[in-house]
């Protein structure tokens, strides 16, 4: 999957350097927001959930010089009547704000919807993370509801919004 200035490819062993370095260097841009594997061990796990299958990783990477620019997951993926999984996503320090994660995004939210066959998708946001509200706003969630204590990031339980697109 791919647009004029992105491409989507899942990850894989190679990239653990340039993903930990990547994560270490967005530590301030990432703070509250996100924990993301930040070594060789928790990459390791990582790409085991990665080989899941009720769960998707993409990287983001920047066609023009094949730079990780973010992640895009899709996860706890429920088939049957429901056909719902939930949906993460998060840029790295030097490519926020640039339209990447938003191609990205849509790529993977066409992608959930057609080649998976997917119902729902379903993301939980940090109220205060107004970056990434706009950014789930911007390719189409709306907001459905808000989860107290839903989810425990850098120690502490945060709370989140939930946002969700359908497919039709």
């Amino acid at each position: 999957m791919a647009t004029s200035r992105i491409y989507l490819r899942h990850p894989a062993a190679a990239d653990q350097r340039e993903f930990l370095a990547r994560v270490q260097a967005s530590r301030k841009l990432h703070g509250a927001w996100v924990a993301a594997p930040d070594t060789p061990a928790k990459y390791r796990m990582f790409l085991r959930r990665c080989a899941d299958p009720a769960s998707c990783t993409w990287f983001v990477c920047r066609k023009d010089t094949n730079e990780i620019a973010g992640l895009v997951n899709v996860s706890n993926i429920v088939r049957g009547l429901f056909q719902s999984a939930y949906l993460g996503y998060y840029a790295f320090a030097g490519f926020e704000g640039q339209g990447l994660m938003k191609e990205g995004l849509r790529a993977v939210v066409r992608d959930a919807f057609t080649r998976m066959k997917l119902h729902r998708l379903e993301a939980n946001i940090q109220p205060g993370n107004a970056a990434s509200i706009a950014l789930a706003r911007g390719c189409g969630f709306a907001l459905e509801g808000y989860s107290p204590r839903y989810l425990k990031i850098a120690g502490r339980w945060r709370d989140h919004e939930r946002w969700a697109i359908l497919a039709s």
